[in-house]
């Protein structure tokens, strides 16, 4: 599952969201439901600038700034619609209330919770490239205001760009348990499950040239170089509330990554004309399990319009991680990329043994937050982080590191008036750092942790009673990780992402909503391997240019209607390690529509969608010279269908 992410998680923003706080699945709206244009998902659906995978071109999950309802959590597995409502991006001014934030953001799930109301929701679809999906959802009050059920089931077949398919199960159940008005318990367990998922190619060039365009929707790997993941994510969530000044929130979590059996087609050395040798690598199974957790108490007292906020908090991590162990690659000789060979499947593969690595951290930490009424906000922090790490490889003995920074953090915001709020801050992390891509020699390696800085400034000016802008700068540090000379991918420099980035959200119009945003940044490497001449000094995949704007049109004459527009607007990449290979820049429109209606005394929705409708061709870029197909035009139908139990 490392390259793919189903239709669920890539369609565009403009969806209507197929979840929501309430449960009610055919009443959300992804525009007007966003507070901002910097990234959320309910439900099924995303919209934004930012996701789980790329905030100021890098990625919060694998950088493990991962929250479940503002608790850390170490994210090893799948986290599904099934088990949560959704989740939010939070970057500058949006993570201020936020005790410890982290450098790349934060990405907060919300668990699905039952509420006072009982609420069944069906939802049949048939997405991207016709594949059909079913999803129950329920949200069930068993002990009135004190129990209750959240739960959820879904069956899809998924249809990929590259003409695969697959078969996912997902589920998720969270009983909610409210023992007081000041105490609430959040037991939660979900399990993603795919098989009979044919792996997407990988497309290796042999120089500083873009690979052909080939057809998609064109499955030209072998039928049997299936994947398959187990991903299981289940704990205990809790917070409370003591007297009128103390508050306790922890958790506790476990999050198992488990892929049973994995492949790699890597079409290597393809020209400028489209020759490729076809690479099968087969993997035996590769698991990674965490448990982590976090206890939080604070302390809060006024003086007038002033509050303050101390925070004393302890996470810890224990990550088991076990990969490698590939079996020797199958070469099945030149031919024209897209074109289909299929060959016999082997009787076998002899893999090797695998490397087991284990993480232990342990971080404390101290935090200070005050509010002025109408004045301000200074949020003040810091961690001290004991971080041990051990790698048993195959054939050498045992490696170990370590490391115990310090890790400040300070943000302040003041309000000019009403309207209008400036913010800047500054923040250090010790962060993963993911593994190893898999066209480069240590493919699925998982690397070591890394310091991380960020400084950040901006504003917030709310206008016109519905519209509100969000403007800032900011300056992330990190190393650079590729692939060397060797093609072995480690961190050979350091990597500055410096920019600007945009929001404007709100209702122009009482029948118009708006969320327009835009990220203008200047990503740069530095460091002796840039000096030597041996990389460039632009990170591969990463543009200087995102903009993007969903709107949504519900016509006063069409009641029940609604129109809506997305559009994307990417700029040119680097593809190569030295810089001069390059994807050029491209852009993505969006249209769609939804029917608000009852079926019988139901509440319901149609929602009809073409993404991409352009057809726009363009690549994703996984390494250096190494590219993979996208999504053209698709055409999504859905029904979704409010029960009141």
């Amino acid at each position: 599952m490392k390259q793919r992410h189903g239709w669920i998680w890539s369609l565009s923003g403009a969806l209507a969201l197929a979840g929501s706080a309430h449960a009610q699945r055919a009443g959300d709206n992804a525009v007007t439901a966003a507070e901002d244009a910097f990234g959320a998902t309910l439900g099924n659906e995303t919209i934004g600038l930012y996701s789980s995978k790329q905030v100021r071109g890098f990625s919060p999950v694998d950088a493990g700034n991962v929250r479940m309802d503002g608790v850390y959590f170490d994210r090893q597995g799948t986290v599904p619609p099934a088990l949560v409502e959704g989740s939010t991006i939070r970057v500058g001014l949006s993570a201020l209330n936020y005790p410890f934030p982290a450098p790349t953001g934060i990405v907060d799930y919300r668990l699905k919770k039952a509420g006072d109301e009982r609420v069944i929701s069906v939802l049949a679809a048939l997405n991207a490239y016709g594949a059909p999906a079913l999803e129950l959802d329920a949200k069930l009050p068993i002990v009135d205001q004190r129990f209750g059920l959240a739960g959820n089931i879904s069956f899809a077949r998924e249809e990929y760009y590259d003409g695969a398919d697959a078969r996912y199960v997902r589920a998720g159940l969270v009983p909610r348990w409210r023992p007081t008005e000041n105490i609430e318990i959040l037991p939660f367990w979900s399990i993603s499950r795919g098989r009979d998922e044919e792996v997407a190619p990988t497309i290796i060039t042999s120089g500083n040239h873009l690979p052909p365009k080939i057809a998609r929707r064109r499955h030209f790997g072998q039928s049997w170089s299936d994947n398959e993941y187990d991903s299981r994510n289940y704990g205990v969530l809790g917070k409370a509330r003591f007297g009128n000044n103390w508050a306790l929130a922890g958790g506790v979590f476990r999050s198992i990554n488990n892929q049973p059996s994995g492949f790699a087609e890597l079409f290597a050395d393809t020209t400028a004309d489209g020759m490729t040798r076809e690479k099968v690598i087969a993997d035996p199974r590769q698991r990674y399990a965490s448990t982590s957790g976090e206890l939080r108490l604070s302390r809060s007292f006024s003086e007038g319009p002033r509050l303050h906020v101390l925070h004393l908090a302890l996470r810890g991590r224990s990550l088991e991680s076990e990969y490698g162990g590939s079996a020797d690659a199958i070469y099945y000789g030149w031919r024209r990329l897209g074109e289909p060979r299929p060959m016999p499947e082997p009787d076998s593969f002899e893999f090797g043994p695998r490397t087991r690595d284990h993480v232990e951290q342990w971080t404390g930490g101290l935090a200070y937050e005050g509010r002025w009424r109408d004045v301000g906000e200074l949020s003040l922090g810091v961690q001290r982080s004991r971080y041990r790490k051990s790698v048993d490889q195959p054939g050498l003995p045992r490696t170990s590191s370590r490391d115990d920074p310090w890790l400040p953090n300070a943000t302040a915001s003041v309000y000019l008036n009403k309207s209008l709020a400036l913010y800047a801050g500054h923040t250090r992390g010790l962060e993963e750092s993911g593994i190893a891509p898999d066209d480069s020699a240590n493919r699925n390696q998982a690397l070591a942790a890394i310091r991380t800085r960020q400084t950040d400034a901006g504003l917030r000016w709310a206008f016109a009673d519905n519209m509100k802008l969000v403007a800032g700068a900011f300056d992330v540090r990190k190393p650079y990780f590729t692939t060397d000379e060797n093609n072995v991918y480690g961190a050979i420099g350091e990597v500055r992402h410096r920019g600007l980035e945009l929001s404007l959200s709100g209702r122009p119009i009482d029948s118009l909503s708006l969320v327009a945003g835009a990220v203008l940044m200047r990503p740069r490497v530095s460091g002796e391997a840039v000096r030597l001449g041996r990389v460039g000094d632009r990170p591969i995949g990463q543009t200087e240019r995102v903009l993007r704007s969903d709107l949504e049109y519900r016509p006063p004459m069409l009641p029940g209607w609604s129109f809506d527009l997305a559009m994307s607007h990417y700029g040119e990449r680097v593809a190569s390690r030295d810089g001069f290979n390059r994807v050029p820049a491209y852009t993505l429109v969006d249209v769609g529509a939804r029917y608000r209606f009852k079926l019988g005394s139901a509440p319901a929705s149609l929602r009809l969608l073409v993404a991409n409708a352009g057809d726009t061709y363009t690549w994703t870029i996984y390494g250096n010279n190494s590219f993979g197909l996208t999504d053209g035009r698709r055409y999504v139908a859905q029904l979704a269908v409010d029960f009141d139990g």
